[in-house]
């Protein structure tokens, strides 16, 4: 579980719509503390501007200071964070844990995440010399310099800005439940085995909430503003982007091999207009309002529909 920070004991009293479109609970939570390596799934945590806390705070990076994924290196997907109190531990098959400070940092350095160049801090040569063993390349690791704001595109955020860390491009990633039932019945019609969330790389998983009418598979897809029922009021996130999918789907999290029987399947039914025909699966969100609110599994979930 996460360590989480106290937002005082202030309340706000406001209730969801009762006459939303949609009704959901969060019924998975997920950070990626390092970006392209195993998430961590959690029970509650400390919603940010830039997402949920720690989630792509640490990035790996080649010799250029270009950061690197389960694109070229696959194995990223078998290193394993846990967070502590004061510390991300890092494991992998074959190697010692890895204990990084979450409270320190050594040298600024300049780095590249997709086009953009941003201030981060290198961790030292104990935890490059841990990457480079296991992944086989003359690696560091690197953590985003929170003073810094990397904004999300304002072709999909309009006049909102939206800060996020190392992460693809947006502060969150939500997928329902029952989209990924929709994948592994067309999967299965084929014969092939199903697939597990974590191939997604949620942060936020929709699913059903009692009483109300089951998710359809991708409802998120037509979501504008959702609405989470916290212990300190409401959260707004509105999303924004579907999510495009590369490879990575393709890679199993528990071996790293990877087989193109997801991408395959996603081609018959997901590409997507809204992006020139990209594949998406799960849709891109921004923090409207709520930041340092904290999202726990169960909590409520209320959106209503758009339509282009």
């Amino acid at each position: 579980m996460l360590d989480v920070k106290s937002e005082g004991n202030w309340q706000v009293t406001e209730s969801l719509s009762e006459t939303s479109d949609l009704l959901a609970t969060i019924a998975g939570l997920w950070v990626y503390p390092v970006k392209s390596c195993a998430g961590v799934e959690v029970r509650e945590a400390l919603l940010l501007e830039t997402g949920l806390e720690f989630d792509r705070a640490w990035m790996v990076v080649d010799e250029r200071g270009v950061f690197v994924t389960q694109r070229e290196m696959p194995r990223m997907a078998l290193i394993q964070p846990q967070l502590k109190h004061h510390d991300m531990v890092l494991r992998a098959p074959g190697m010692l844990a890895l204990h990084v400070a979450l409270d320190q940092v050594e040298e600024a350095v300049r780095v590249r995440v997709w086009d953009d160049e941003v201030p981060a801090y290198d961790m030292g040569p104990i935890a490059a010399q841990w990457f480079s063993d296991f992944l086989g390349a003359r690696l560091r690791l690197v953590r985003f310099d929170p003073a810094h704001k990397r904004l999300s595109s304002p072709q999909w955020t309009g006049e909102q800005e939206a800060p996020n860390q190392f992460s693809d491009g947006f502060p969150l990633v939500v997928v329902s439940q029952a989209s990924l039932d929709h994948l592994n019945a067309k999967l299965a019609a084929r014969g092939v085995a199903p697939v597990v969330m974590a191939r997604f790389r949620p942060n936020i998983v929709l699913g059903h909430r009692a009483g109300a009418s089951e998710l359809a598979p991708h409802d998120e897809d037509r979501l504008d503003l959702l609405e989470i029922t916290t212990g300190q009021g409401v959260v707004k996130l509105r999303a924004v982007k579907p999510c495009l999918r590369c490879p990575i789907p393709n890679i199993d999290p528990l071996t790293a091999i990877a087989s193109p029987e997801v991408g395959d399947m996603l081609q018959t039914y997901r590409q997507d207009a809204r992006v020139k025909g990209a594949l998406t699966f799960g849709m891109n969100a921004i923090v409207q309002r709520g930041d340092e609110h904290l999202l726990k599994l169960g909590q409520d979930i209320a959106a209503n529909y758009v339509f282009a």
